[in-house]
């Protein structure tokens, strides 16, 4: 089961990406909100910290590795 939830978690990050800084920003975020609740649930951090930490961290990324035409 935990291959399952890997491959499904892995397929979902590779086909939200998006072309422009906007999309690959609220994509980025959307995803590392998901990532930093589960983790944040997880541990002692808690759900929202982690949420607010990855989605925060994910828009960063997102934003910054916008590919340059």
């Amino acid at each position: 089961m935990m291959k399952v939830i890997a491959v499904s978690a892995l397929a979902l990050c590779l086909a939200a990406c998006g072309d422009t800084w906007g999309q690959r920003a609220v994509t980025g975020g959307g995803i590392g909100a998901g990532t930093g609740a589960l983790i944040g649930a997880l541990t002692p951090i808690g759900l929202l910290p982690g949420a607010l930490v990855g989605g925060a961290m994910g828009a960063g990324v997102g934003a910054a590795t916008t590919p340059r035409r």
